[in-house]
């Protein structure tokens, strides 16, 4: 995806102009005051992107005492587009909005980066194979990537992707960004976790706050697997509360794994305001912490339960202290292994299909193929 150097930045309450410079960092630091944190948001001006912007503005992603300066990535067509979104986020006149960067020029969207979510990909469109869907998105990840590796400001960067396919998609980004620690690439499944928590709290008639150790393994795909298996509903095993496993396998797992097509189907669009919401809780337990609780993300796997090493794989994760901790020993019975494996292998095979036709990730994982 070709980028042109063209962008409008703007400042917090600063009137639409030609180009007004966003001041640095420091110039907005006091005594009482955080400096601000840089957030990209590439796809900005897109459903997704729309939604995110004006929750990260409000402080609901990183905090109500951090500012943040937004710097935001479109295509050149939908430029204009993004001037519109930023001049709505100055009227909201957020507090903690330090600045806003609308531009197509994907090295200044990454410059001194703190912070990522990666909307922007290539939708599949009617006749288009996976293969080629996978490909058409390698050459916009390998460009995010490779702006990452140069622009970001590495020591503190985080992302999580969020355009499908997600988790190949983040399996590229992190081959083009060299200088990245894996881990600080991660893929949303969490907007699986909460469709999940979702659906038992209306099967059993408790709030999502009363449900703990929920988890969404492997791809976020039709084969990822929801997993009930260690889950407990305010204290007891979910299974007890539920008593009926026919439901669980026959109708709990499909729904979850089929709700996107059945949003599109409902309302003829894709999620858009659920998935920047769950965008929103990633990255915000990610940094926040979760207090021991369980959730869900896409991660560099390290071969944990037999996933393939090098891929991003959803696990069960605990978030303390600016890091995720991929949950161990965990008991997997027969069908959930089953369950497990089936995802394992589609994560694999695209990851090979990317191999394949970029002989330079292939280097960094010739174990896959």
């Amino acid at each position: 995806m070709a980028f042109l150097a063209r962008s409008l930045s703007l400042t917090h309450r600063v009137a639409l102009s030609a180009r007004v410079a966003v001041p640095a960092q420091a110039a907005y630091s006091t005594a009482s005051e955080r400096a601000p944190a840089r957030v990209t948001v590439t796809g900005a001006a897109g459903a997704i992107g729309y939604s995110l912007l004006f929750r990260i503005a409000s402080g609901q992603m990183l905090g109500p005492d951090q500012p943040v300066i937004l710097q935001c990535l479109e295509l050149p067509g939908a430029v204009k587009a993004l001037q519109g979104v930023a001049m709505e986020l100055n009227d909201c006149s957020f507090p903690l909005l330090r600045g806003i960067v609308a531009t197509s020029d994907v090295n200044e969207a990454w410059a001194g980066s703190q912070y990522g979510l990666l909307v922007g990909a290539k939708p599949r469109t009617k006749g288009m194979e996976r293969a080629d869907l996978l490909e058409a998105n390698a050459a916009i990840f390998r460009e995010q990537g490779t702006a990452i590796n140069k622009n970001a400001d590495l020591d503190s960067f985080r992302c999580v992707v969020v355009g499908n396919p997600a988790n190949t998609n983040a399996y590229i980004l992190n081959a083009y960004a060299p200088d990245l620690d894996p881990s600080r690439v991660t893929a949303m499944t969490r907007l699986d976790h909460n469709r999940g928590l979702a659906q038992l709290a209306e099967k059993t008639g408790c709030q999502v706050k009363d449900i703990q150790r929920f988890a969404i393994w492997g791809n976020h795909s039709a084969t990822q697997y929801p997993d009930v298996s260690h889950t407990q509903i305010k204290g007891q095993w979910a299974k007890d509360v539920i008593k009926d496993e026919k439901w669980i396998r026959e109708t709990f797992i499909p729904n979850v794994q089929q709700r996107g097509a059945a949003i599109i189907e409902a309302r003829g669009a894709s999620s858009a305001a659920s998935a920047a919401s769950s965008a929103i809780d990633h990255m915000r337990d990610w940094v926040h912490g979760t207090n021991g609780e369980w959730t869900s993300m896409g991660v560099f796997s390290d071969g944990s339960y037999g996933a393939t090493p090098g891929t991003y794989f959803s696990y069960p994760v605990i978030c303390q202290g600016g890091h995720y901790n991929i949950v161990q020993n965990v008991p997997i019975d027969p069908f959930s292994a089953e369950k497990i494996e089936a995802s394992n292998k589609e994560l694999t095979a695209e990851a090979a299909t990317i191999n394949k036709a970029f002989p330079e990730v292939a280097k960094l994982n010739p174990h896959i193929k």
